[in-house]
């Protein structure tokens, strides 16, 4: 079997170390950090089917043009002269329209299915210790324009084989007895899943690392060694790490590792923020994407943890707290009785997720290398994706045919 290094520790390199680990693979997982914090921990858990629809889609533009005049709105763009933003808004425009989602919605469904099988398996092999809890996600709206492309997108779900439910606000305010809902309606989809992020990266981890897994933590990428079309190792702050097959599986900071190997990706890092408020006297039964205001809402056992917006302003750029406040304020108009305090600063988290500009993911060999594997770009769908990307990654590091068509997610669709 060969030797395989991953560069990335986030839930998507987790994912595919465990499915390497399955079919017999020395791994080697290198990480900037220490595996304990980052997107792949502070993320609303939602393992989500229902979301087929990519990110670019039919108006999101005018959309995204009236929100980029307040930084507190849903998607917030900085304004800035970056040439990397522009290549990426440009084909983020090109890819936002109904023939081009039309055609990605098949490929999404293929994949998100596949992960949502795979995600119960995991479950069960190496125990729920991560609270997965199986009973369905709300689409919560206020707005009857929001209703009626609710409705809609359940119709294409259904269409999809995706099971739905549109509920009245009498009837979602049933399914949550112990808070008050404030709400037109909901549609409920029960394929749904959803379970506790951190957790399940320390339950990943730990599971590797008793079998067998290397992790190479808080290490800088610094350059490849290659040789004959074929990469030979890893260079790091802390040393070379030599391997048959590779996989950059690096999140938002991707591009600044491809290019290290003269392989271009558009991306963009899209920072998202989020809440946990600890042991709730009362708290939510279901978790519920609040649609009018971009906001998720997920419970956590005792915990609640409320998330959302969409803020591209690089890699760098600093915490917005009215960005946090927005998602605080949505969570009271929906749930008014929610007995909850805005956080202090080093209460909000924040992460950063990887944007490619048509809203798939990148998922491949790199055409420039015969054993290079990316594996990237999954923008809000990184937990709901990461159990299907993995298994794919190791069937081609196998050689083997993946489990479904992956030509949606090839590498180089924007060279």
């Amino acid at each position: 079997m060969s030797k395989v290094v991953i560069a990335g520790g986030g839930v998507i390199g987790l994912c595919s170390a465990y499915y390497l680990l399955k079919e017999g693979h020395d791994v080697t997982v290198i990480d900037r950090g220490d595996i304990t914090d980052g997107t792949s921990f502070g993320n609303a858990g939602y393992v989500s089917p229902s979301h087929f629809i990519p990110l670019a889609t039919p108006g999101i533009i005018a959309k995204g043009l009236r929100w980029m005049l307040s930084s507190s709105s849903p998607f917030y763009i900085k304004p800035r002269l970056n040439a990397d933003l522009i290549k990426w808004g440009m084909n983020f425009w090109k890819s936002s329209n109904k023939e081009t989602v039309e055609r990605h919605i098949p490929p999404m469904n293929a994949i998100l299915q596949l992960s949502r099988r795979l995600q119960s398996e995991i479950k069960e092999d190496i125990g729920n210790s991560f609270r997965m809890e199986e009973i369905g996600c709300f689409m919560l709206y206020k707005q009857a324009a929001t209703e009626k492309h609710e409705i809609e997108m359940a119709e294409q779900a259904a269409e999809l084989g995706i099971e739905t439910k549109i509920l009245s606000a009498a009837e979602v305010q049933a399914m949550e007895p112990d808070v008050e809902v404030n709400v037109r309606g909901g549609i409920i989809y029960p394929i749904d899943c959803h379970l506790h992020p951190g957790d399940f990266m320390r339950s990943m981890k730990n599971y590797l690392h008793n079998r067998g897994v290397k992790f190479q933590l808080n290490s800088t990428i610094t350059g490849f060694e290659k040789s004959g079309g074929k990469i030979s190792a890893v260079v790091t702050s802390q040393g070379t790490i030599a391997g048959d097959e590779f996989i950059l599986a690096a999140g938002s900071w991707m591009p600044l590792i491809t290019r290290m190997l003269g392989v271009e990706l558009i991306m963009q890092a899209g920072k998202g923020y989020s809440m946990t408020f600890k042991s709730m006297k009362k708290n939510l039964r279901y978790p519920a994407i609040l649609v009018d205001d971009r906001v998720a809402m997920t419970p956590m056992g005792a915990d609640l943890r409320m998330g959302g917006t969409m803020e591209i302003s690089g890699l760098d750029s600093p915490m917005l707290i009215k960005r946090a406040q927005a998602i605080f304020k949505a969570s009271r108009n929906y749930y008014p009785g929610l007995e909850v305090n805005f956080p202090s600063t080093d209460q909000i988290w924040s992460g950063l997720r990887p944007l490619s500009p048509d809203g798939l993911p990148y998922i491949g060999r790199a055409g420039k290398y015969k054993n290079l594997v990316i594996a990237g770009g999954h923008a809000m769908l990184g937990l709901s994706l990461a159990a299907a990307t993995g298994k794919i990654a190791e069937e081609l590091i196998g050689q083997r045919k993946t489990s479904i068509d992956i030509s949606a997610f090839d590498v180089h669709r924007f060279a």
